[in-house]
């Protein structure tokens, strides 16, 4: 079974190429990481603010590397997550 992680990332008002510049370093690093199945983002057409990440590992332990990584950390930690006005995550397995 694979893990799956569906993140929500609302930037704060003016806040949004921020969190767009980040995601756009983030996503082809996130992408060539080993335990990495499936790395998406998108953002909401009406409501720009709005960030989807829509990610698959090969588990948990893979997910926990993402976390740890450096562009994790540069990106996300030190550029992205403080600007947010709300993050949230949801945490799956997947069926068969």
């Amino acid at each position: 079974m694979a893990y799956v992680v569906s993140a929500t990332w609302i930037a704060e008002p003016g806040q949004e190429a921020v969190v767009l510049d980040a995601i756009e370093k983030l996503t082809p690093l996130s992408r060539a990481e080993p335990g990495n199945r499936f790395y998406q983002a998108y953002q909401d057409p009406a409501e720009a603010s709005v960030f989807h990440l829509f990610e698959v590992y090969d588990d948990e332990d893979a997910y926990a590397a993402h976390g740890a990584s450096e562009h994790f950390q540069t990106y996300a930690f030190g550029q992205a997550i403080p600007v947010l006005a709300k993050r949230e995550r949801a945490f799956y397995t997947t069926i068969g």
